[in-house]
C-alpha cells in the first residue's frame, strides 16, 4: 500500500513538472517556431536563446549554419537547398524544424501611375433596357432569361469579340424574324439560349434589348517589375465591371503611361480618389494577360523608372514580415514618384494565397493633407519595409481612409507566373 502511495506521488510530480515545463515561456517561444522556415540566400534566422537550448544540423552536406551571438541563435542560409534543424532542451528534442534556402530574388518596385484599358472575352451583359414595339414595351433579352453579368461569347456559331460583331447578326435575325442562338458564359458555366431581336417602333431598327459593353478602362499603380522576365503586377486587386461588380473576364488589355491631375480627398464614409488622364501619347508599355484577386499582369515593353528605386531590391516573405514603419511608393501630383511613411499595424505569416496579408495605416503627414489617407487610385502603390519589397496597397477602410489592407508581395510574384523557389512560366510578349 505504501509503495502504491509513493508511486502516485512520483507520478505528480512528474506531471505537475510537465505541466509547468510547458507553462514555461522560454520553451514556449522555441515550441512556437514555424514547422518550416524559408530563407533567401544570405539571410539568417535569429532564434531566441532564453534558455539553454541547443541546435544542430545534422546534414552532412550542409546548406545552412549556426551562429551564436549574444542572447540569440542565427540560422544562416548559405546556399539553396532543404535542411533540418533540431532542438533539443536538456538531451530531449524538443523541435524539428524544416529549413529551406532558396536563390536570392529581386524586382524593380513601381510606384508610377498606369492607365488600364481591358477588353473582355467577348461582350458583356451590363443592363437590360425594353424594346417599344406596336405589341407594347418588352426585353428580348430578358425573354431570353440572359442575365446581368453574362458573356456573350458565340452568336449563330460565330464568335464574337467586339460590340461592332453584334449588330449585323441581330437587324439580319429580326427581318428573317430567326432567333439568335447565343453561347453565353456565366459563372464558369457555358449556356445556351435563343433571343428573338424585336423591332423598335420610333426607330425601325432590330434591338435585343440588352446594354453590352466589350472593354473597361481606368487607372491604378505599378507595383513591381521583374527585369529578367519582363513581367510586371499591379493594382493588388480585381478589376470589375462597374455596373454589374463581376470581375472583367480578360481577353487581353494595354497599359499606358497616365498623370495624375488631381486628389478627391478622403474623408469618414467617402474613400477619395486620384483623378488622372492617360499619357497624351497613349503609347502601349505593357500587355494585360491576367486580371486576378490580387491584381493585373503581363510583360512590359521597356522598363519604367520611378526616379526613386529604379534598382532591383529584395522581397520579404510573409513570414518574415514585420509590424512597424514602412513607406508606400506612389504618385499624388503629375508623373512623380514619391515615398510616403506608413505604419504596418498588423500582419499574417500565411502559408497559401490570400488577398488580405497586413493592416496598414497612413502616419506621413505631408500625405493624409494630400489625400486624406488611402485613395481609389492607389491600389499597387508597392510597400517597402528595411530596403526590401514586402507587398501593395489593395483596399481603403471606408469608414476609415488612413487606414486599409495590404497584399504580400509574393501573392502577387506567383499570379504574375514567377516561381521564386523555381523558374518562371512564360507570358506572350507585349506589343
Amino acid at each position: 500500500m505504501k509503495f502504491v502511495w509513493i508511486s502516485r506521488i512520483i507520478g505528480g510530480i512528474l506531471l505537475v513538472s510537465l505541466i509547468a515545463l510547458g507553462l514555461y515561456q522560454p520553451l514556449q517561444e522555441y515550441i512556437s517556431i514555424p514547422n518550416k522556415i524559408v530563407l533567401f540566400e544570405g539571410e539568417h534566422y535569429s532564434l531566441p536563446k532564453s534558455m539553454p537550448v541547443t541546435a544542430a544540423v545534422p546534414s552532412h552536406d550542409k546548406g545552412i549554419s549556426l551562429d551564436k551571438e549574444n542572447d540569440s541563435l542565427h540560422v544562416n542560409a548559405d546556399r539553396p537547398g532543404n535542411d533540418e534543424l533540431l532542438l533539443d532542451f536538456a538531451g530531449f528534442p524538443i523541435k524539428k524544424v524544416d529549413v529551406q534556402v532558396i536563390k536570392d530574388f529581386k524586382v524593380i518596385p513601381g510606384g508610377q501611375s498606369i492607365g488600364v484599358k481591358l477588353n473582355t472575352l467577348g461582350v458583356l451583359v451590363v443592363g437590360h433596357h425594353l424594346v417599344d414595339t406596336v405589341k407594347g414595351k418588352k426585353s428580348p433579352g430578358e425573354l431570353a432569361k440572359v442575365q446581368i453579368g453574362d458573356i456573350i461569347t458565340e452568336i449563330n456559331g460565330h464568335v464574337i469579340k467586339k460590340m461592332s460583331d453584334v449588330t449585323p447578326y441581330v437587324q439580319a435575325a429580326g427581318e428573317k424574324g430567326k432567333p439568335l442562338n447565343l453561347v453565353i458564359s456565366r459563372e464558369k458555366k457555358t449556356i445556351k439560349t435563343a433571343l428573338y431581336p424585336l423591332k423598335d417602333k420610333n426607330e425601325g431598327s432590330y434591338k435585343l434589348g440588352l446594354y453590352i459593353r466589350d472593354s473597361a478602362a481606368g487607372i491604378g499603380t505599378m507595383t513591381f517589375f521583374h527585369p529578367d522576365s519582363k513581367k510586371y503586377g499591379a493594382l493588388g486587386h480585381v478589376i470589375s465591371d462597374m455596373d454589374t461588380k463581376k470581375p472583367i473576364v480578360v481577353k487581353d488589355g494595354q497599359i499606358v503611361r497616365s498623370t495624375v491631375t488631381s486628389i478627391e480627398k478622403g474623408s469618414n464614409g467617402d474613400p477619395g480618389e486620384k483623378l488622372a488622364r492617360f499619357s497624351s501619347n497613349r503609347k502601349i508599355i505593357g500587355n494585360i494577360v491576367r486580371n486576378s484577386p490580387f491584381g493585373i499582369f503581363g510583360t512590359l515593353n521597356e522598363p519604367m523608372g520611378n526616379g526613386i528605386a529604379d534598382k532591383p531590391i529584395p522581397i520579404t516573405l510573409s513570414h518574415e514580415v514585420k509590424e512597424g514603419p514602412a513607406q508606400i511608393l506612389t504618385v499624388v501630383d503629375g508623373s512623380k514618384v514619391e515615398a510616403f511613411d506608413i505604419e504596418i499595424v498588423s500582419t499574417i505569416p500565411q502559408k497559401f494565397p490570400a488577398t488580405k496579408g497586413m493592416v496598414i495605416k497612413v502616419t506621413d503627414k505631408e500625405l493624409l493633407e494630400k489625400t486624406g489617407g488611402i485613395v481609389q487610385g492607389m491600389s499597387g502603390s508597392p510597400i517597402i519595409q528595411k530596403g526590401r519589397l514586402i507587398g501593395a496597397v489593395t483596399h481603403v477602410f471606408v469608414n476609415d481612409p488612413t487606414s486599409g489592407y495590404g497584399v504580400h508581395i509574393e501573392w502577387m510574384l506567383n499570379e504574375a507566373g514567377i516561381n521564386i523557389y523555381d523558374k518562371a512560366v512564360s507570358y506572350p510578349k507585349a506589343s
